[in-house]
């Protein structure tokens, strides 16, 4: 239970809330445990002596004990729920913040599907026994205790039976806490498979009908389904064996004691009040245990997800900002364009030197150019461009940005400075003014517009029934592909960045389009003074024709570096794609100009 214990430390802040719980909890426990002596009393002194006074004093003070256990009772749920839920509250902002820092390599590893599970069905079983903690896991033990403590005080032979069922109760117990986590974990990590293929189907059910593979997707979520339940059925089946086993013990108990209390009472060596008394003490002592071994599940359950969130907690982020990191400023006579420069620079996912992914990349993207990256597929192309604000650190080398290791600049100050456009396009739900604004909220509304017109997007947004104020659905449904993108372009362009990254972001835009944002872009540069050193990464080799360097890129190492014209002049790998995309007349005619 060490992973449990120590996510408890989020309990801190609600401390005093909880030791008032828990007071309010002995306050319960000692009323309760007033009833049996009261029981006792109401035999002894009050039937078996006629005496209705008694009977009636006694059962006066019985009710009073009893509204002021149920009284404590609702104080202490109270509590309860407000420490657990601000508990929860806590470990999912905790969780959320934690995400915010992972670089894209962190987020390789644990999957989007998995982070939902940790952060809600595993903070909820833990907040359960956060909430239980303070209810049945204390008031259990403390109820047992003192049931123990007043069953010696009534009569120590009859004490002397729940002695010999505590070593059972135990051994059972620890029985079920060494083989229930395990079995708990892999029913998490079933939940997290099933998850993951949920997500896959909902967010993909276009596709899927697309390909008439409905039948295929509900096979694989039945498989999953099927190991979840199987999972399920094998934890419940070893809870439906222990307790059974702790309710035979309590009852074992409860025979013994009345086998034995009762031929002590024929004896006359005890009163009959005292049986009655020690039997609800027995019960009182058993039972408590026997809602323990009932929470041990979700105990177990508890302490596999608190080890599951803190396997997030515990992540150390793969870039990290270094000791003494200080931000440039790049105004007082600097280009309004960053010199971006790759030495030396290799790159491996995970550190994995077997496997580099980059090999002795050396470029230079000075002030304003336009530098354009192409290659075949798994080339490293957007890999080359995350380097630069440091979505991933080199493995050998280094990226500089005016000179200075982008690993000596403040992470904020870096990426304050780039606008990126990622080749998969993201949208937030609110309108699509809140989107464009989204790296710069206090942006004007005339720079809101002009943004938007300089990625093509001011006309089409303006043709929607509520234009800027249109709301964006989930994940941008309600848009086209390029009408996401060149919102994308536009809330890149909004930042006014010193280095401008599109990775890909004109794919699903027709080439007429396109050619009016390059040229809008050109204009926007020139108009404002802030020539954005730009990176273009892209599929179609129109995009790039007139970029300042067009960088060709070959199983992670640069092939060629130039211009459209010198390229076609020196790299065959740049001929064969310009043929592939515009004729073989083209290269035909270009090569023989040259």
């Amino acid at each position: 239970m060490r992973s449990l214990r120590r996510i408890l430390r989020f309990v801190k802040p609600y401390t005093w809330p909880s030791i008032a719980a828990l007071a309010l909890l002995l306050a319960m426990v000692g009323a309760d445990l007033l009833i049996p002596r009261l029981t006792q009393r109401i035999i002894d002194q009050g039937i078996a002596a006629g005496n209705m006074r008694v009977i009636a004093t006694t059962a006066l003070a019985m009710i009073g004990a009893a509204v002021v256990s149920t009284l404590f009772a609702i104080a202490n749920t109270v509590l309860a729920v407000r420490v657990g839920q601000g508990f929860a509250a806590d470990v999912r902002r905790a969780l959320v913040r934690k995400v915010q820092t992972f670089s894209f390599g962190n987020l390789d590893r644990i999957q989007t599907g998995q982070l939902l599970v940790r952060t809600t069905s595993d903070v909820n079983m833990v907040e359960t026994i956060v909430f239980m903690a303070l209810r049945i896991l204390t008031r259990a033990p403390v109820w047992a205790v003192g049931s123990i403590v007043m069953l010696v005080l009534t009569n120590r032979g009859l004490a002397a039976i729940l002695a010999a069922f505590i070593p059972v109760i135990v051994f059972l117990v620890w029985l079920f806490l060494s083989r229930a986590r395990p079995m708990f974990l892999a029913v998490q990590r079933q939940l997290d498979r099933l998850n993951a293929v949920l997500q896959e189907n909902l967010s993909g059910v276009r596709l899927v009908k697309a390909f008439v593979r409905e039948r295929h997707e509900a096979g694989r979520f039945d498989q999953a389904n099927e190991a979840l339940m199987m999972k399920n059925i094998q934890v419940m089946t070893f809870l439906a064996v222990l307790a059974p086993s702790m309710t035979l013990v309590v009852n074992l108990g409860v025979v013994g004691v009345v086998w034995f209390g009762g031929r002590t009472a024929i004896a006359g060596a005890i009163t009959v009040g005292q049986v009655v008394a020690s039997i609800n003490y027995l019960t009182y002592a058993l039972f408590p245990m026997l809602l323990l071994a009932g929470m041990m599940g979700p105990l177990s359950a508890a302490d596999a997800s608190a080890s599951r969130i803190l396997e997030v907690l515990d992540s150390v982020p793969d870039v990290q900002e270094r000791p003494g990191a200080k931000a440039r400023d790049p105004s007082g006579g600097a280009p309004p364009g960053a010199r971006v420069a790759f030495e030396g620079v290799w790159f491996s996912y995970h550190g994995d030197p077997g496997e580099p992914v980059l090999q002795d990349i050396n470029l230079v993207a000075e002030p304003g150019e336009t530098v354009a990256i192409l290659g075949a597929t798994g080339s490293g192309k957007s890999t080359l461009i995350h380097l630069i604000p440091r979505f991933y650190d080199v493995t050998r080398g280094r990226v500089t940005l005016d000179g200075v290791d982008v690993r000596d600049l403040p992470l904020h100050a870096l990426r304050s400075q780039i606008g990126i456009a990622l080749q998969e396009t993201v949208l937030f739900s609110g309108t699509i003014r809140d989107n464009i604004r989204y790296g710069r909220p206090d942006a004007t509304e005339e720079e809101v517009i002009a943004a938007a017109q300089a990625a093509q997007a001011h006309e089409f947004i303006t043709q929607l029934p509520d234009g800027y104020d249109t709301q964006v659905g989930q994940r941008g449904v309600n848009l086209s592909g390029g009408q996401k993108q060149r919102i994308a372009i536009a809330r890149a362009l909004l930042v006014r960045p010193r280095v401008l990254i599109l990775d890909d972001s004109t794919s699903a835009v027709d080439v007429e389009t396109e050619v009016r944002l390059q040229d809008a872009l050109d204009r926007l540069m020139a108009e404002t003074a802030s020539s954005a050193t730009r990176f273009v990464v892209a599929q179609r080799i129109s995009t790039v024709l007139l970029a300042d360097k067009i960088v060709v890129l070959d199983q992670g190492r640069i092939a060629a570096v130039g211009t459209h014209q010198k390229l076609m002049n020196t790299s065959p790998i740049y001929r064969d794609i310009y043929a592939s995309q515009l004729g073989n007349g083209a290269v035909a005619e270009v090569g023989h100009g040259a």
